[in-house]
């Protein structure tokens, strides 16, 4: 996500000056590998959600975390249709290009899951398909599989602090604004201010650079003028009824759960691992990547992919 009062902590994008960072080859083969984009009527509101691989293959449901989007699986999702898997990736209300709401619940977000599921077909498969998601993600995907897990084969939690240790040290929740998203007079001047949170450094520019293009829009303000801004809805936890999952509905989870972080995680430090470990079943896995930090899969995004694939092979 972005903001526009965090220190410089990752080598500004502004070095770039507008212009893509170099690429790797694998990263640009997997951004131009072919994939569907949807929309998911819910009441009076559209879901966003995205779509790679053969739809009858075995299903795989990716959810992002607070203020991104379904992009941020685009370099991502490919590999997995290599690996002979059917891909979604959605997009929660308030955030990219799904529609904002006058009122957001936890409730709401816990319904996602199962409705884009359902709609882009993850059950046409024998086999259940599989939820992996990050951050935010994980505490909307933990209720998620307290309610319907029996629907999933396996979940994957990514570097969210679903449980809250007595000596936790890591932010309390997600930020909370009071002002409207700012205007920048370029897309140059906007992707100089993206910003990653919780604060952290991150060497892989063209990553940053690729979700942050998605996470802008162009519009034109009152007096005429047009300019960019960003997609998500900055009064989304003005709202928000934010019930953090109890360890209680951890337990409650109707399929099995696998926990990953980065190692370096200001959010998932040890004591979390700690805590988890004492509440999920004993063949629960848990795996720290090393050299990452919360946002895994823009640190080390091979090292997570494999990771995840060994996770549910």
């Amino acid at each position: 996500m972005a903001d526009q009062e965090m220190p410089l902590q990752n080598g500004p994008l502004e070095i770039y000056a507008g212009e893509r960072p170099p690429t790797p080859d694998w990263f640009e083969a997997a951004i131009n590998a072919p994939f569907e984009e949807h929309f998911l009527s819910v009441g009076d509101y559209k879901v966003q959600y995205q779509t790679w691989g053969t739809r009858g293959n075995p299903g795989i449901l990716f959810v992002h975390g607070n203020g991104a989007h379904a992009h941020w699986w685009d370099f991502v999702a490919p590999s997995f249709v290599e690996a002979g898997y059917y891909v979604a990736a959605l997009t929660f209300p308030g955030m990219g290009d799904s529609d904002w709401r006058k009122s957001y619940t936890m409730d709401d977000f816990i319904a996602q899951p199962l409705a884009i599921a359902e709609a882009s077909g993850l059950f046409d498969h024998s086999e259940k398909p599989i939820l992996i998601a990050h951050s935010f993600g994980g505490f909307v995907s933990v209720g998620a599989i307290s309610e319907y897990g029996d629907r999933f084969k396996q979940a994957i939690i990514v570097d969210s602090p679903v449980v809250r240790p007595d000596n936790y040290e890591g932010p309390k929740g997600p930020p909370r604004r009071n002002r409207p998203n700012k205007i920048y007079p370029s897309l140059t001047a906007a992707l100089a201010r993206f910003r990653l949170a919780p604060p952290q450094p991150c060497e892989n520019h063209y990553a940053m650079d690729y979700i942050a293009r998605f996470s802008l829009k162009e519009v034109t303000d009152a007096s005429g003028n047009t300019g960019w801004t960003w997609k998500f809805d900055p009064d989304i936890w003005k709202h928000f009824e934010f019930k953090l999952p109890a360890e209680d509905v951890l337990r409650a989870a109707k399929c099995p759960v696998d926990f990953v972080r980065g190692a370096s995680s200001a959010l998932v430090v040890d004591a979390v691992f700690e805590k988890l470990e004492t509440i999920v079943p004993e063949q629960t896995r848990f795996v720290s990547i090393e050299g990452a930090n919360h946002h895994v899969m823009l640190d080390k995004p091979l090292e997570f992919i494999e990771v995840i694939k060994g996770l549910i092979s």
